[in-house]
């Protein structure tokens, strides 16, 4: 046996005398893993989930395959719609390649692994797990952590294609193909812990149907979307035997946001139609392109999107400050970009942030609909829908029907923090 599977056995193998995360114990002065006298606690788990995402070629066969199309027939609708089948099939075989060598790694170190694809993920595979693997991009790390309610789960992303996929929140990149060395850290507990705040949702009022429809596997179109939720609907009325669902008391929905929450009509030219009281201030009525509510995580997504400034805004404010305040200021270049990345900076905060901060796209303002604030942090937000077709989204991946008469209580919440791991490169 070599040294470092000594090592790895010492690291890896006793799962039974600590907590497991985060739970420092004394180890025996025999112990490899830890050599110094005050060691770092190691992350140890015994089963971890890998959850993996549907790569485009799974998504177009599973598609397709319904109406019995062939490889080459499934090859020239590819290219009839400028898609290249075998530029498919080459992200799929680097994801499925680093899949395969996250779990060979897990398992070379004794680690019990179960490999689940995003649409069989479910609380039963959160509750098996010790800890959870994404093994995608971004997108399924949103969907992994949504189902995770503990907060002494951890939850690690990996990002199995980065040459197309950012992946903020995996691991730094060479560690897709460096993993051994990555649960080498792990083991050794030279990472940090980040506790990413999350959000979490109550629905109450008329209307309200608290069954999800899973955007990201369905891919769905905006009629089968409404069609989703009208069946959905259905089948909650059917189970309850009540004409309208109806909950007097806010109900906890069982899911949890790690970026945002956007409140809007599915159709997105119609404006969206709802009321909204900021930290239990006074319900303003609202017209606008939707209501986005995000975490400090999601102040680097969408939010930070919707709200940004270009170089070209900053340049004509400038030029109009200084006609109309008479002041020397020098519009080169330079004092453009900083004053752009000065604005645009102050929107991003720390994900580990207890604040929400939410986001009134493009309001209409005039005598019937106000706007005190188009934007700002709050510590709780409630909406009031007024809307016809309206949906309430979370992580761009769940949907929840939002209609005239349901109210949403939009929060934060110590215990439903995000156990993450930071390794740096």
């Amino acid at each position: 046996m070599t040294l470092r599977s000594v090592v790895n056995l010492v690291c890896f193998g006793n799962r039974a005398a600590s907590l497991l995360f985060g739970h420092s114990r004394r180890p025996l002065h025999t112990s490899l893993c830890n050599a110094s006298s005050q060691p770092k606690a190691g992350f140890k788990p015994e089963k971890v989930a890998v959850v993996t995402k549907t790569t485009r070629y799974e998504f177009e066969q599973q598609r397709y395959r319904y109406a019995g199309l062939s490889e080459e027939d499934l090859k020239q609708l590819l290219a009839m719609k400028g898609s290249s089948y075998s530029g498919l099939l080459e992200r799929h075989n680097i994801h499925t390649n680093n899949v395969d060598h996250i779990v060979k790694s897990l398992r070379r170190e004794g680690i019990e692994v179960r490999v689940v694809k995003r649409g069989e993920y479910d609380e039963a595979v959160v509750r098996w797990a010790d800890a959870i693997i994404s093994a995608g991009g971004d997108g399924t790390m949103l969907l992994v952590a949504s189902k995770v309610l503990s907060k002494d789960k951890p939850v690690v992303g990996v990002n199995t294609d980065p040459e197309r996929s950012e992946g903020h929140l995996c691991l730094p990149v060479r560690y897709t193909r460096a993993f051994p060395e990555a649960l080498e850290k792990l083991c050794r507990g030279e990472f940090r812990w980040l506790w990413r705040q999350r959000i979490r949702l109550y629905l109450e009022g008329t209307g309200i149907n608290p069954t999800p429809v899973d955007l990201h596997e369905q891919q769905l179109s905006l009629e089968q979307h409404s069609q989703a939720h009208r069946i959905t609907t259905r089948d909650s009325q059917q189970r309850t035997g009540t004409l309208h669902d109806s909950f007097s008391k806010p109900c906890l929905l069982p899911i949890r946001s790690l970026n945002e929450i956007f409140i809007g009509e599915s159709l997105s030219s119609r404006a969206s139609y709802y009321e909204i009281s900021v930290d239990d201030g006074p319900w303003e009525k609202q017209k606008s392109s939707g209501l986005s509510i995000c975490t400090g995580t999601g102040s680097k997504a969408w939010s930070y999107n919707i709200n940004k400034l270009a170089e070209q805004a900053v340049e004509e404010l400038l030029k109009i400050a200084k006609s109309q305040t008479g002041l020397d200021i020098p519009l080169n270049r330079d004092l453009i970009e900083k004053v752009t990345d000065a604005y645009n900076e102050s929107l991003i905060f720390s994900p580990d942030d207890r604040r929400l901060f939410y986001s009134i796209r493009e309001p209409i303002v005039n005598r019937v609909f106000s706007n005190s604030r188009q934007r700002g942090f709050a510590n709780k937000v409630s909406v009031r829908s007024r809307c016809w077709d309206a949906c309430m989204v979370v992580d761009g991946g769940t949907s929840f029907e939002f209609n005239d008469g349901a109210i949403a209580t939009i929060s934060m919440s110590e215990e439903d923090q995000l156990r993450t791991v930071v390794l740096e490169n």
